[in-house]
């Protein structure tokens, strides 16, 4: 059955005895916004991840909030609201360091009430999404079953339009309406797809993943601004390395990085692929201990195979190693912005993190001391690290560094006077080879 279709669908509701959801689970702030919209005589709901992970035990990131009043009704019940967007108008409203994103109900897109629905572009996709409706249109326009669950401040029910709580039982993603229909509508929904499934374990529905692989190049439409932010959250969620698995399963990756998708289909087997894999499952390590990554340092390790292929290119010219790194940085950066944007911050990072590549092979005089206070050391020393844990020959290099960190001044003297050259020869053999992810980046 098409739930768009659905004029009038009756919500299966579970009474406050049948769920697990306690007040005392939600912030203080969303409580906040809940009750002032209620007090208000609004509608208030909460609604998405929120109750989601609340109902699969699991602790919420944010806590969103959908309600009948127009923005500018939250605005005028909130001193600390703005307005943001064009596309989808929202409220934010701020305590401190915690943000209550507040939206309207909104109409669906055969409703027959009167509004005029979104407006829709080129191959059925959502250009402006203003037009407002009522909560069972709402419901019917989230994208996935299990992101459509209400939660009502009124008598602390949970409302359900679309058998979301069966999906969540079974474990299962389903995309709400004709998949074809909903994924061109909004592409992004197939990255989101990927995104949920790895993060909760779930299987995604066969017409969904069906869908998924007849309109997967629609990815390449989307603007390259908003992939960067869909990207930041595929592998910054803690579950990179299942992320990873997916994307190349579904042909997504190869749409978001496809010369890094060249490059490591050519040797499934080797290095590249190994070195992908380890920084991806030492970003989760990180992000699940609570310590802070950069999408810097994910993008420098994503397109280092690119580079590294690029720099070959220079190599057989007239270049020497540093310029032909620079070049070959150069290119691949330029070709990835065609795909996902890349802050200038960031971009000026990956760089730096792939040029210090070479000092790592001076382990003698007061080069080491300087180089240790370099701004990007600890990024790079983790790049480094992480080729050697992929099996690249820099091992003796990353225990060589390692140590130096962690000596006396007194014992760093001695090891930077006593140091050979075998170390810079071994780089020199291996100069061109890949990258890592470990300490404070």
């Amino acid at each position: 059955m098409n739930l768009l279709d659905s004029k009038n669908p009756t919500p299966a509701v579970l009474k406050r005895p049948d769920h697990h959801i306690s007040r005392g689970d939600i912030s203080e702030p969303a409580l906040k916004v809940l009750y002032r919209l209620k007090d208000a005589d609004f509608q208030a709901y909460l609604v998405g991840g929120g109750v989601r992970d609340l109902l699969l035990g699991r602790e919420p990131k944010d806590f969103d909030v959908v309600t009948d009043a127009r923005p500018e009704q939250v605005r005028s019940l909130f001193r600390n609201c703005r307005l943001i967007g064009r596309r989808f108008r929202l409220a934010h409203v701020r305590f401190g360091r915690e943000i209550i994103e507040v939206a309207t109900f909104r109409a669906s897109p055969n409703s027959d009430s009167g509004s005029a629905g979104p407006t829709l572009g080129e191959h059925g996709r959502i250009i402006r999404d203003n037009a407002f409706g009522t909560i069972e249109q709402d419901a019917l326009r989230r994208d996935f079953t299990i992101n459509s669950l209400y939660y009502d401040i009124n008598d602390f029910s949970v409302v359900d339009y679309v058998d979301a709580m069966d999906d969540l039982r079974r474990g299962v993603l389903r995309i709400i309406g004709d998949p074809l229909t909903r994924f061109r509508e909004d592409p992004v929904r197939m990255l989101r797809a990927v995104r949920f499934a790895a993060k909760l374990g779930f299987r995604i529905e066969a017409d969904t993943q069906a869908a998924m692989f007849e309109l997967v190049d629609l990815v390449k439409s989307v603007p390259a601004a908003r992939l960067y932010d869909e990207v930041s959250k595929l592998f910054h969620g803690g579950s990179a390395v299942e992320t990873f698995a997916l994307l190349r399963h579904y042909g997504l990756f190869s749409r978001l990085f496809p010369a890094t998708e060249t490059a490591l289909a050519k040797e499934e087997q080797g290095f590249p692929i190994t070195f992908v894999s380890h920084a991806l499952r030492n970003t989760d390590d990180r992000i699940n201990s609570g310590k802070h990554v950069t999408p810097a340092f994910l993008y420098a390790v994503l397109l280092w195979e690119p580079v590294r292929h690029r720099m070959k290119y220079y190599l057989r010219g007239d270049k020497g190693e540093t310029e032909a790194l620079q070049n070959a940085g150069r290119d691949v950066i330029a070709d990835q912005l065609r795909h996902t944007s890349i802050p200038k911050r960031f971009n000026v990072t990956m760089r730096e993190i792939w040029f210090l590549q070479s000092r790592f092979r001076f382990k003698s005089g007061k080069r080491p001391q300087r180089f240790v206070t370099h701004p990007r050391f600890r990024a790079a020393y983790d790049f480094l690290c992480l080729r050697a844990e992929a099996g690249e020959d820099l091992q003796d290099d990353c225990r060589w560094w390692t140590e130096y960190q962690a000596s006396t001044v007194k014992t760093a003297t001695v090891m930077s006077k006593t140091t050979g050259g075998s170390g810079a020869r071994r780089y020199r053999r291996r100069s061109t080879g890949a990258g890592t992810n470990i300490g404070d980046r």
